[in-house]
């Protein structure tokens, strides 16, 4: 629960030492890093009766005295000059300033002139600056996510701008961890080379002081990689619950919006997928679609028995225990709700977009090698009515990744086929994506055929067979982590920032991914944190990414690297 405690410990700090009645103040980036932690009643539970955004609150002028405020924002020059405006008329009986991040001291001092009225009582920072969806994935929920696809020419002031939030997150997450580490990245990424040089010289020069905790025997380690190094992971369909939910539907800080796939009730058209919160969803989040359909029978079989028990109230007592016991039974009732809903909606997106046939040609190209056999099928795919524009895409997509160099003539066909099957696809997409992330760019082997360790261990798992065909894809961070365990990540590939190198395996390792995790990235750090191999691996990211966020990110970089300008 590394990260969610993390988070959590500060916002209870923040909260529960302000006696009264409290208004919490946040922005756009730090309202999504309380939601996910803490409840509305939590936070009632805290004398927190009102949360407000900064930009609200600059709207209003209606004095609450009675109020105390609660700032917890992004140190931001924009949040700054808000919190200056208000202490020059304050609207609330105290301020009590949280910042997610280092203060630098021209801020510190902006605050202390503004506060003529000595409304302030404390100026803190809390490095919760990260969103921690669940105990070892993390997310910066970075808007424009494409920037990263983008040469620095284009343009230097966004880029920036992009590499200074990454730059932030990391800082936040290794000084809420108590940690310095050492700092690798992917060796053909330009950008993965410099945000970590940049949060080298911020963590060993700018702020060494802030950064000089207690040295352990060995030091963490920061891997900071390319999502380009791995482009098939999140243009595959996903076959586990919580990736399949926001690959179908799509979560948003642990949120579904199920609004745009059916008719809902107001109430029902947003459900919370928390593993803090639903103890059924922490239970099954990693299993395979068709066991879910089992775990939900059971759950509904369960509060069949519960509610008939219900029913057979003859007593005052009765009664009593009833009412004792409404609550939970209500929180039985919406769980067992929310997963049928969602299960039945997707499972009509699967039978809808023909997605078994569609996933099993995926698997095949991602995992397996036959050229021909592959052509053939990624054709017969392209040729059938009910295989949605999307899905032609991202056939084609993974079939040009896999076979680039050994199929020119048959890659051509299958563009022009896909071009005459689908109005809406963008030309030279495809294309782009290779300029992207082809063999020639990326770094690792993401296919396991240059390695002669990746050769033998496909050769075991084709020997051993295969549990479920439409999940056996293990994406190109499970590689690295394998690697991290066995002490045989490459130098040469991975190289180290600074004269800081590191000779023992590593304890705890945060994977930080520019340009967005997947779902099926964190089910795997996941699964290799129970094995108990004696590191522990967090996963980061500047998204989270499913097939349509990742194609929307491809076509607006490939519009602005066309244009020749930056318009964000």
């Amino acid at each position: 629960m590394v990260l969610i405690s993390a988070v959590k410990d500060y916002i209870n700090r923040m909260l529960q030492d302000i006696s009264g009645m409290k208004v919490l103040i946040l922005d756009s980036d730090t309202v999504s890093i309380v939601s996910v932690v803490y409840s509305q009643s939590e936070l009632l539970q805290k004398e927190v009766f009102l949360v407000e955004l900064v930009d609200s609150i600059a709207k209003s002028i209606e004095a609450m005295s009675h109020l105390k405020a609660i700032y917890f924002v992004r140190p931001t020059s924009r949040n700054i000059q808000h919190i200056k405006r208000q202490l020059a008329s304050p609207r609330f009986g105290e301020y009590h300033l949280f910042f997610s991040n280092i203060l630098n001291n021209t801020q510190l001092h902006i605050l202390a002139d503004s506060d003529e009225h000595e409304a302030v009582h404390q100026v803190q920072e809390f490095y919760a600056d990260f969103v921690a969806g669940d105990p070892y994935h993390f997310t910066l929920n970075i808007p424009a996510n494409h920037m990263y696809m983008l040469p620095a020419v284009v343009d230097h002031s966004n880029l920036q701008h992009f590499c200074d939030r990454v730059v932030d997150g990391l800082a936040a997450i290794f000084l809420a961890l108590k940690r310095r580490p050492v700092i690798r990245y992917s060796r053909t990424s330009d950008i993965a080379k410099r945000i970590a040089q940049e949060a080298g010289k911020l963590m060993y020069q700018q702020e060494s002081g802030l950064f000089d905790f207690r040295r352990t025997e060995i030091s963490p380690m920061l891997l900071v990689i390319d999502r380009r190094d791995d482009p098939v992971t999140p243009l595959l369909n996903q076959w586990t619950y919580q990736a399949m939910v926001h690959e179908l539907v799509g979560i948003q800080d642990n949120k579904v919006d199920l609004g745009n796939i059916g008719k809902f009730s107001k109430d029902q058209q947003e459900v919370v997928l928390s593993s803090e919160q639903d103890t059924f969803f922490k239970a099954n989040m990693y299993e395979n679609f068709g066991d879910i359909g089992m775990s939900i029978k059971r759950m509904v079989d369960d509060f069949q028995q519960v509610a008939k028990s219900n029913q057979n109230i003859q007593t005052v007592e009765d009664m009593a225990k009833f009412v004792d016991n409404y609550p939970e039974y209500r929180k039985m009732h919406g769980n067992v709700s929310k997963h049928v809903t969602l299960v039945t909606e997707m499972s009509k997106i699967v039978e809808e977009r023909k997605l078994m046939v569609v996933s099993q040609t995926e698997q095949d190209l991602a995992c397996n090698g036959g050229q021909g056999a592959a052509f053939e099928a990624v054709t017969n795919l392209l040729n059938n009515e009910s295989v949605s524009d999307i899905d032609r895409l991202r056939l084609v997509m993974l079939y040009a990744l896999r076979y680039e160099k050994e199929s020119p003539v048959q890659l051509m066909q299958l563009f022009n086929k896909l071009a005459s099957r689908s109005p809406n696809y963008r030309p030279g997409l495809v294309q782009f994506l290779l300029k992207q992330a082809g063999t020639d760019k990326r770094t690792g082997d993401l296919y396991g055929n240059r390695d002669l360790l990746n050769i033998a261990r496909n050769m075991a798992r084709g020997l051993k067979g295969v549990e479920n065909v439409y999940t056996q894809h293990q994406p190109l961070v499970f590689q690295i982590m394998e690697s991290i365990t066995k002490g045989r990540l490459r130098d040469v590939d991975y190289p180290f920032v600074g004269n800081h190198f590191q000779q023992a395996r590593p304890q705890e390792v945060v994977i930080f991914i520019i340009g967005g995790t997947t779902f099926e990235e964190s089910r795997s750090v996941a699964l290799q944190n129970a094995t108990n191999s004696g590191i522990r691996f967090i996963l980061g990211g500047s998204m989270v990414l499913n097939s349509k966020r990742f194609l929307q990110d491809l076509e607006e970089a490939q519009r602005i690297t066309r244009a020749g300008t930056s318009v964000i």
